[in-house]
């Protein structure tokens, strides 16, 4: 977020910070949303590289397209280990998995949310949402 676009929400009332913030999440809960997040991403990215749909991978694993889709957008009902099996059977070595571990700059989805009169407005990304997501399952286990 530009310094002057921050600085005009604090002064309106709004306070700005990332999904973590907003979540209240631990250091321990941040590193294990983000390293979900990774390795979900990572197993997209080796998808579409491998130049498969989701349908195909679905097929060559036994499973369903949806759960596919699922395992790559972090669902909370898709266990880490799935993602990890998911990927060393598209070919990712345990290289190639840390590699995807590797923070590449600040990639958490900056929320804003409003404090005045009560209210809670939230803002930010898709990737925010599937740290939620991902956070529900990581709380709720």
């Amino acid at each position: 977020m530009r310094v002057d676009k921050r600085r005009q929400l604090e002064r309106a009332g709004w306070s700005v910070g990332d999904a973590g913030d907003f979540l209240g999440l631990s250091a321990d809960e941040r590193r294990f949303v983000e390293v979900k997040l990774a390795l979900a991403d990572g197993l997209r990215r080796r998808r579409e590289q491998l130049g498969l749909t989701q349908t195909q991978v679905a097929e060559r694993f036994g499973s369903s397209q949806s759960r596919v889709a699922k395992m790559e957008a972090a669902d909370r009902t898709v266990t880490t280990d799935l993602v990890l099996k998911s990927l060393f059977r598209l070919g990712a070595s345990p290289r190639d998995v840390s590699r995807l571990l590797i923070p590449k700059g600040r990639n958490r989805a900056a929320w804003t949310v409003r404090l005045s009169c009560g209210r809670r407005a939230t803002t930010g990304p898709q990737r925010a949402d599937r740290q939620v997501h991902a956070l529900d399952a990581t709380v709720g286990s």
